[in-house]
């Protein structure tokens, strides 16, 4: 076991909600025993009187979410918390600002796993043909859907991936049911999946992947269905027992995502993000048999992940000797190592629930680190300078 001649200290800022359904204590008791002393931030004081931190583990999503809408105190606290996080480059954070905000924006979410795609040298997964609707009429939208090759029914997602109304979604059936959409918002067809969800989670070096319930089969095209509106969050829990999530009678379970695909998922987007915890959800196409990314989450709940703690201060562990070793180094961006440090195997997980689990390891070994320019921390290097969000635009991705 890890022993630090000098005790660490981890801070974090996640909301009380965040920390109840995490049941964070239990982390914080965890670290304890290795010596590791774990500290809640309050942002409405000074966070230099509160330091200083080894680490900072956050979820600030919807307070970013909240100054990105012009609110005077949370913008005054998020610069508070970046301020003092570029005063400490030494400072490990997780995760970066700017990554999470990107994912914070499902538009641009998608376009980056579109842009990942052409990593993706033997084809094995991809991104269901989407578009971003900021205005237009219902011609409009016909037209853009048309154009766009997309095909019916359609997922009606709010482009911000954050707050209250981030997992109200809706199942367009038809011409006449986009009257439904609300804007903006992101379109996306629907791809049948044997009413199957893979939620990958993903903690620094490791992943674990947790079976859930999901969406039933539809027929393909346009049919006189009504508008199905849902919470994804609601449907996919791991005891749901909804009408949309009944299997067809006789329909086969689809074989779940090869370790090796969900493996190259999970290192592509760390390498490209710069982070350590994210979720990625995928179903498998019940017609082509293709793996196709349908969401990406900045810290997710880890619901049915009971290794998650330990997995995670395992990480941290790893993060802190290679600032030991480097101590002149600036705090630490996760570097996809080389292919052999790749492990391939994978090994049942405990759950709660009925749910089926896999855990892997992205690595063998620990992460190299890459040192960002001097003077600058990981959120300012040129690594992170494409995350600013632009303009609306149109995007369009073929699952085929």
């Amino acid at each position: 076991m890890q022993t630090w001649v000098k005790a660490k200290r981890v801070g974090f800022s996640l909301s009380e909600k965040k920390r109840r359904k995490l049941q964070f204590q239990l982390f914080a008791d965890l670290c304890r025993a290795r010596g590791i002393e774990v500290i809640q931030i309050d942002l409405t004081k000074s966070i230099e009187d509160q330091g200083p931190f080894d680490v900072i583990i956050h979820k600030l999503s919807d307070l970013m979410l909240e100054a990105e809408q012009k609110d005077a105190q949370s913008q005054q606290l998020i610069q508070k918390f970046q301020d003092y996080v570029e005063a400490h480059p030494q400072t490990i954070l997780l995760d970066p600002l700017p990554a999470m905000r990107r994912l914070s924006d499902r538009f641009q979410s998608y376009k980056l796993i579109q842009e990942l795609q052409t990593l993706d040298q033997d084809d094995q997964f991809c991104n269901p043909p989407y578009l971003e609707l900021a205005t237009g009429n219902q011609s409009d939208i016909v037209h853009l859907i048309k154009e766009q090759k997309l095909t019916f029914p359609l997922i009606c997602k709010a482009r911000v991936a954050q707050g209250s109304s981030a997992h109200d979604m809706a199942l367009i059936f038809n011409e006449d049911g986009l009257r439904d959409v609300s804007l903006p918002c992101v379109l996306q067809s629907f791809i049948n999946h044997n009413a199957v969800l893979y939620k990958v989670f993903v903690v620094g070096p490791s992943y674990f992947v947790v079976e859930r319930p999901s969406l039933k089969n539809f027929t393909v095209g346009q049919s006189d269905r009504k508008t199905i509106f849902f919470n994804s969050h609601e449907v996919s829990k791991p005891e749901s027992c909804s009408h949309l999530t009944e299997r067809d009678e006789g329909a086969s379970v689809s074989r779940g995502p090869s370790d090796r695909t969900i493996k190259f998922i999970s290192r592509v987007l760390q390498a490209s993000l710069g982070m350590s915890l994210f979720g990625v959800d995928v179903i498998v196409d019940n017609a082509t048999g293709k793996l196709a990314v349908i969401d990406i989450n900045a810290f997710p709940g880890y619901e049915g992940v009971p290794e998650f703690f330990g997995a995670l201060l395992n990480h941290i562990e790893t993060l802190l000797r290679e600032r030991e070793r480097n101590p002149d180094r600036r705090s630490p961006v996760a570097k996809m190592p080389g292919p052999h440090c790749w492990c391939l195997g994978a090994q049942e997980a405990r759950a709660p629930s009925p749910a089926s689990n896999r855990a892997s390891s992205l690595a063998r070994e620990t992460w190299t680190v890459e040192e960002p320019p001097a003077g600058k921390r990981t959120s300012d290097s040129g690594r992170f300078r494409d995350f600013a969000i632009p303009p609306p635009t149109l995007c369009q991705s073929n699952c085929e």
